[in-house]
């Protein structure tokens, strides 16, 4: 399969579907450098380690990093997201199925959000192109159930490990930390918390830019008369491409989602914000280097309430954890559901 530079431009150019998929994945790759990457953040502003602007440019480049360094070292998440269903041989229907579901996407997303239910992009997309392989296929024979129960374990993971990494390491911060002058510890942790800001910036690119790599990369193979991309290496420029998107997204903002996971539900000291970012950031690794597509949000908001339990479960916002709750609950269906039968739609008309 020629997937270089030039045969992308050209193929782009001559196949609507390929181009209509390539789009709307690129504006949900960029939207989620906007909404998802300043969860990455969100301690080290509320903390008053860095200003806004300048902790949002700097998660822009870690993101960057993360999609392109990861995803080349280790491309586990974006295999698993490309091998999760199957579309069937016949890759005309199969591109048309791909772009209704991430047609859906959107659809679901812009829904969700005015009638005011919690989304999550991860969940979307994978809720989206496995409704779409069961409208193609005509039952749930398009689920490779060997790689989709790999959602199943990030949904724990990103609630449950993330909760008890963010107990455990901020236990061990306090404890080491006991007898330190706090004026002196502050110092430290405000150098320290940059830095695991950046190692979450990078492993949120490292994350989320690979889901959607994936999906490209399973258009481009649609586009090239091929079911599957097995045996077939993700190209640098297609990297590089869903990096620069991500961070531009990133660099466009999202104070209101850092106020709200960083100031509404726990209050953080810098100790604790260090403690959040590090968890979360082992977790994130843990889960790519498995090949375990995880919500890096989720992920996040579980490791501050980790953080928060270690001084009194009290401290802790339980409608964040609602919250996630409802997200898988309406998610899931909701968007396969639309995914499924806008995949019937756009084969019977196209």
């Amino acid at each position: 399969m020629d997937i270089s530079f030039t045969s992308f431009l050209q193929d782009v150019i001559t196949n609507p579907a390929l181009l209509m998929t390539v789009l709307l994945t690129l504006g949900v790759i960029f939207v989620n450098g906007w909404t998802d990457a300043p969860n990455a953040i969100a301690t080290c502003v509320t903390t008053r380690c860095m200003s806004i602007r300048a902790a949002i440019l700097m998660s822009a480049v870690f993101n960057f990093a993360g999609v392109l360094i990861m995803t080349h070292i280790n491309s586990s998440v974006a295999s698993t997201i490309s091998n999760m269903v199957d579309f069937g041989n016949d890759t005309r229907s199969a591109m048309i199925a791909l772009c209704a579901a991430l047609f859906s996407i959107v659809v679901y997303s812009v829904g969700a959000s005015y009638f005011g239910i919690p989304t999550s992009e991860s969940h979307s997309l994978i809720a989206g192109i496995t409704g779409a392989a069961i409208a193609i296929q005509n039952g749930f024979g398009g689920v490779n159930g060997a790689e989709w129960v790999k959602v199943l374990y990030g949904l724990v993971m990103s609630l449950l490990l993330g909760f008890a990494c963010g107990f455990l390491v901020c236990k061990a911060v306090s404890l080491l930390c006991v007898n330190m002058d706090r004026r002196k510890t502050n110092g430290f942790f405000r150098g320290a918390q940059i830095f695991g800001a950046a190692a979450m910036s990078f492993m949120h690119g490292a994350q989320d830019g690979q889901k959607f790599i994936g999906v490209l990369f399973l258009g481009l193979a649609f586009s090239k008369g091929q079911s599957d991309v097995s045996g077939a290496g993700i190209p640098v420029w297609l990297m590089l491409l869903c990096s620069v998107i991500m961070a531009a997204g990133t660099a466009v903002g999202g104070e209101k989602i850092i106020k709200s996971v960083g100031m509404d539900m726990v209050k953080l000291e810098r100790y604790q914000g260090f403690s959040a970012d590090l968890a979360a950031a082992i977790c994130l690794l843990l889960s790519s280097l498995f090949g375990i597509p995880v919500s890096t949000t989720h992920t996040k908001t579980s490791a501050i309430m980790g953080v928060g339990a270690v001084r009194r479960l009290s401290a802790i916002n339980f409608g964040v954890v609602r919250e996630m709750m409802l997200t898988w609950i309406f998610t899931f269906p909701g968007c396969g559901l639309i995914s499924f039968l806008m995949a019937k739609l756009f084969i019977s008309i196209f």
